[in-house]
């Protein structure tokens, strides 16, 4: 009984996967793709950015039968990486993985051509907040104990980033300014060698995707200290947010994962792309599984809309970095 059941269910999945297969076969672009597609992203292996990326590409391969490769380049607060997207043929073959970090190196001319011209917005894959989390040796328990242990012995607290002009970077400097904290930037090459420093001991604090940072939390090697998006997560609904337990209204840090393509790129390869990543980050168990770790999937949205938040985004974190005078050290 348990063999026949077990063929019967393996029969159906083919059913499924066969039905679903034809279904989206029908929404490929013409002669695409005919080879191995690569997605590069910006951090090293481990991190959140790195984990959604390697889902979005299983996704594109499922759907429509070929490779997807994922190249990490990490360096230079991702630039590398985006400059290498940019640079690419744009053909749909080299798509580029990022964050919100990539209006922000926009805004802040990190780059040797403008971000809003260069990239072209494909999808959403997720979106999630940063949670606040600190080594277990330090002292301080709650954000209120942070800002008040920062206070006494300025300096002595540094945070990580996953490099210099991060989204990271700016959210923690505008905490620092609102609350009057006195922290020290150390930034590396991606959110995963910063998680390791934190548990080493290395740096203090650190800002992470939920993703990377609730697994550690979870199994005792860090302490979450807050939420930094406005609402708590489902994940861990004990822990408050940064907005109400550092008194400061309105205050977020929050992340989108999504994927780009060079400009030029055929308009039928992005909009087949939008659809099938669109589809697979909302699937009910992609939701469920992104729940679970305090994400969830990235807005639905045409290319055109995500193109023209992009540039809102833009302009908004251009005003930020003016009125925070980051610099570039």
């Amino acid at each position: 009984m348990k063999a026949r059941l077990s063929s019967t269910l393996a029969c159906l999945g083919y059913l499924i996967l066969f039905a679903f297969g034809v279904a989206h076969a029908q929404e490929k672009p013409a002669n695409y793709p005919v080879r191995p597609i690569r997605i590069i992203v910006g951090i090293a292996p481990g991190a959140g950015l790195d984990a959604t990326t390697r889902a979005v590409g299983q996704i594109i391969s499922d759907r429509w039968g070929q490779t997807v490769v994922v190249d990490n380049r990490p360096g230079g607060g991702t630039v590398i990486a985006a400059e290498l997207g940019a640079q690419a043929p744009p053909d749909g073959y080299t798509l580029l993985m990022a964050t919100d970090t990539l209006a922000l190196l926009g805004a802040m001319k990190r780059l040797p051509f403008d971000v809003r011209q260069a990239f072209e917005p494909i999808a959403w894959a997720t979106t999630q907040p940063y949670v606040l989390v600190a080594n277990q040796s330090l002292p301080a328990k709650t954000m209120k104990d942070l800002i008040a242990l920062s206070k006494a012995k300025p300096n002595s607290i540094s945070y990580g980033s996953s490099g210099v002009g991060t989204t990271l970077h700016l959210g923690m400097e505008r905490l620092a300014a609102l609350t009057g904290a006195s922290l020290v930037h150390v930034p590396y090459k991606g959110t995963a060698p910063a998680l390791l420093a934190v548990m080493g001991g290395e740096i203090q604090i650190l800002a992470g995707s939920s993703i990377a940072t609730l697994p550690h939390v979870k199994s005792g090697k860090l302490r979450a200290l807050g939420v930094m998006g406005l609402k708590r997560i489902a994940a861990v609904p004990e822990l408050p947010t940064v907005s109400e337990s550092a008194g400061l209204p309105g205050f977020k840090v929050t992340n989108s994962y999504g994927l780009f393509a060079p400009r030029g790129t055929p308009r039928p390869i992005i909009l087949g792309l939008n659809r099938i990543v669109t589809e697979g980050m909302h699937a009910p168990q992609m939701v469920q599984k992104l729940l679970n770790e305090g994400s969830e999937p990235g807005e639905r949205a045409t290319p055109d809309q995500l193109k023209a938040q992009f540039i809102r985004d833009h302009a908004e974190i251009q005003s930020q970095v003016k009125e925070l005078s980051i610099k570039l050290y």
